[in-house]
């Protein structure tokens, strides 16, 4: 039997698949603690569903992703506004020095990617689908990227780098911990010698609230008329004859319009608005991409992947030791910021932040870690990562 749904069918069930991952993950611990994303949770028990039907040959569903596209170009234009320069230099060098930590970091992890891939016979492109795509990047830049790497030869593309994701998240939780308690009680380190920062004088539109209906109205016509302009780069950057995902033109676009808007006094952008309406898009982009895992794909590549991930893992847990901590200045503030960066260098910003919540109500607060983590992982790596993604899938395609 085989269940065809239309565009507005498929939209209502990842809706239901969002409102059951929230109920189950308020109610269970484990996935409170590893900070399990809700359209995972949700999506997980729909692709096992379609798992047993496709075991037991007595069910099929065809869905119709036909909106897929929109949700997440308005999701990474969302991400996009967020990559001010004058944001980044008013975070001090710090920020500027961890960023380019970050991004040697996405360019180790996929290098290892692509060489232990290619050792293990399962090819580069599976190396690249559990590197950084899924490691930085976590689920949103895993659904993203996917098919472009199905373009190119991937067939289990999705599949691959959203477990990837899932395992990442874990083990991004898993080694944060033991990584602070290592270099704090080696190093014999104490939150006193953590820096203050002056957060008031960080002049982030943001986090400025706005409610009046006309501040939505606003910034939807602002996202979508960016998510246009961002269609013509994203059709301009094809003729290149490279491999780009839709993703790319749509920050592009935020980003010169963002810094464009910060040095100009002709017009407000809505940041706050926009902000909300690119996280409800991720939401709803995440569970149609949870909805179309195919985990029977899983099946050949489980020891490959295990292996790929695992390394993925120990890599993280060294460069935090012997490169994030001893550059950010090898002091406390260094060990907390080396604990976030196991947190979304393996899973995504919310795991760096409960990692960091753990090591602080152990040793001390680091308020100096708590700015300079969230700011590079939730804004600026996002858009590095995007880069260094696409120059790797060009180059291994």
């Amino acid at each position: 039997m085989t269940l065809s749904l239309n565009q507005y069918h498929t939209i209502a069930i990842s809706i239901l698949i969002l409102m059951l991952g929230e109920f189950l993950r308020n109610r269970i611990f484990l996935l409170k603690k590893y900070c399990i994303p809700v359209p995972v949770v949700g999506g997980l028990l729909f692709t096992i569903l379609l798992l047993i039907g496709y075991e037991t040959n007595s069910f099929h569903v065809k869905l119709n992703m036909v909106f897929k596209d929109l949700f997440m170009l308005l999701f990474y234009a969302g991400i996009g506004f967020t990559a001010s320069w004058k944001l980044l230099k008013k975070g001090g060098p710090q920020v500027i020095v961890f960023l380019i930590l970050s991004s040697i970091l996405v360019v180790f992890q996929n290098l290892l990617g692509v060489i232990l891939g290619n050792a293990l016979g399962v090819g580069s492109l599976v190396g690249i689908a559990t590197a950084s795509i899924p490691m930085t990047g976590g689920h949103g830049t895993s659904a993203a990227f996917a098919p472009v790497l199905e373009s190119v030869g991937l067939e289990a593309a999705t599949t691959i780098s959203l477990a990837a994701a899932t395992f990442g998240l874990v083990a991004g939780s898993l080694i944060g911990g033991p990584t602070g308690h290592y270099l704090i009680e080696k190093y014999h380190l104490n939150s006193s010698e953590a820096g203050k920062i002056d957060l008031d004088k960080i002049d982030d539109q943001a986090i400025i609230k706005e409610s009046r209906k006309r501040s939505l109205i606003v910034g939807t016509y602002q996202l979508l008329l960016t998510v246009g302009f961002g269609c013509i780069i994203s059709d301009l950057l094809t003729k290149t004859g490279l491999a780009f995902p839709a993703s790319v033109g749509g920050m592009t676009a935020a980003l010169i319009v963002r810094n464009w808007a910060d040095n100009t006094s002709c017009f407000k952008l809505r940041l706050n608005e926009i902000s909300i309406i690119s996280n409800v898009s991720l939401l709803i982009f995440l569970a149609l991409s949870m909805m179309t895992l195919k985990l029977w794909q899983l099946t050949s590549l489980a020891v490959p992947m295990l292996i790929l991930l695992f390394a993925q893992t120990g890599m993280m847990f060294l460069f935090a030791v012997f490169v994030t901590f001893r550059f950010m200045g090898k002091n406390y503030d260094a060990a907390m910021i080396a604990v976030g960066h196991c947190g979304f260098g393996l899973g995504a910003v919310p795991t760096a932040m409960a990692n960091m919540q753990s090591v602080e109500s152990k040793y001390g607060p680091s308020p100096r870690a708590y700015f300079i983590v969230p700011l590079v992982g939730s804004l600026f790596i996002n858009i590095v990562n995007s880069f260094i993604i696409t120059i790797f899938i060009n180059y291994c395609k």
